[in-house]
């Protein structure tokens, strides 16, 4: 066989030269349109900007920045026309400026703030004067326990901003001179006196009092430790006697810091020696702060002023 038979029937590998891609032109086209689309949207966004958003992200970049910031501002850099840093916007200038109230809503918000300090008020007044009549309960039925006993005319009542003020007078009736022991008579008023506030929900405070002369007992130095002697020793008879818990009162002494009567009233020497039983009002202080005012214009409690009585003699 001829080897030129063979190579005829061999085939023909023939390359072909690639062919150039005339479209091409059409993926730059369609990347330049989008960049434009989105460029439009872009304007678009920026035209229809929330002005108080905007100026908002403004003082914000300034404040985060330290300086406004020239993109937002428009101006041409970061420094005034004197080369110097421009001052950072103050807080104030950030926000918008509330509008600008009117006289008339000015006035009536004022009336508004009128109305409801009125009627606060009148609640206070309300609330101090149901208290008040209360308070007048307990002093009528100690008053009466006390006239069983002849007792009375040792027992003074007021009205403060603490609540109902019971003073028994010390001289020769509850403590004798430079003492803090219980005398007959002062367990009988105690006694009287106990059962009646110790049924009430009521603190109970004891504050003993002498008057302006000196102690002479070595065993209490100054009139503070008297008093606070004498104060204990009511506290404790109480107690003792179950007549208040102990957890409800509590004992102070004051000397001759707190006198009812100045040393040149004649009274003084007498009435400013004396033990302060005080059941306390629960109201809060600005109803208590009433208490004394709604006494005094409430006549049925016209019975706890003081009485007059003669002067005694020691602390």
């Amino acid at each position: 066989m001829s080897g030129g038979g063979h190579g005829g029937r061999r085939k023909k590998h023939e390359e072909h030269e690639e062919h150039e891609n005339h479209e091409r032109w059409l993926v730059s086209y369609a990347d330049m349109m989008t960049l434009l689309m989105v460029l439009f949207i872009v304007m678009f966004a920026i035209s229809q900007v929330d002005q108080k958003k905007f100026m908002q992200l403004k003082n914000g970049l300034a404040v985060g920045f330290g300086e406004q910031s020239a993109a937002f501002s428009g101006s041409t850099g970061t420094l005034d026309d004197n080369g110097q840093a421009p001052a950072p916007m103050s807080l104030a200038s950030q926000n918008d400026n509330p509008k600008t109230k009117t006289d008339a809503e000015k006035e009536l918000e004022k009336q508004a703030v009128a109305a409801a300090d009125r009627t606060r008020g009148e609640e206070n007044l309300k609330a101090a004067e149901k208290e008040v009549q209360s308070l007048a309960e307990t002093k009528a039925k100690i008053d009466a326990e006390l006239k069983k006993h002849g007792q009375q005319s040792a027992v003074r009542y007021r009205i403060d901003e603490r609540g109902l003020v019971i003073s028994v007078v010390t001289s020769d009736v509850i403590f004798p001179g430079d003492m803090a022991t219980l005398l007959p008579a002062g367990a009988t008023v105690l006694r009287t006196i106990g059962p009646v506030i110790g049924a009430l929900p009521n603190g109970v405070e004891v504050d003993g009092h002498t008057n302006h002369l000196g102690v002479a007992n070595p065993q209490y130095p100054t009139s503070w430790e008297l008093s606070a002697a004498r104060a204990a020793r009511v506290v404790r008879y109480f107690a003792d006697n179950h007549y208040v818990s102990a957890k409800r009162m509590m004992a102070t002494g004051f000397g001759s810091q707190k006198p009812l009567y100045p040393v040149t009233d004649p009274r003084a020497i007498k009435l400013n020696r004396r033990v302060d039983v005080i059941v306390l009002s629960a109201l809060p202080a600005d109803q208590r702060a009433l208490l004394p005012a709604a006494a005094a214009a409430n006549k049925s409690t016209a019975g706890l002023a003081s009485h007059d009585e003669t002067t005694g003699g020691t602390p």
